[in-house]
């Protein structure tokens, strides 16, 4: 049985060596690809109640939802994290904003 889902080179890429070489098994990959994608997509209708009720601009909306998900509790890598909120970015046709640097 062949995958059908197609991991893009943005997250991909955060799960690469140098080299170019994968630093986790395909499967792990793909799991995390899930998780985060789903995440995003999440967050969307999160993301537009918190700007419609007039609390932030759309930058401070998503820097405060990058800040909700990098807790530990989250389970996510630092850099996943930061693909999440570029995704949610892309996913609400919002700029991306300028996150901090992963620690």
């Amino acid at each position: 049985m062949s995958n059908q889902i197609e991991i893009p080179p943005s997250f991909s890429q955060l799960f690469r060596s140098p080299a170019g070489r994968l630093t986790a098994p395909a499967t792990t990959v793909l799991e995390r690809y899930e998780l985060c994608e789903d995440l995003a997509c999440a967050l969307v209708e999160q993301a537009q109640s918190i700007y419609h009720r007039g609390h932030s601009d759309e930058e401070a909306v998503l820097l405060g939802l990058h800040s909700a998900i990098g807790s530990p509790a989250a389970g996510l890598s630092p850099a996943e994290g930061q693909w999440v909120i570029l995704r949610l970015a892309e996913l609400l046709q919002w700029r991306a904003p300028q996150l901090p640097a992963e620690a």
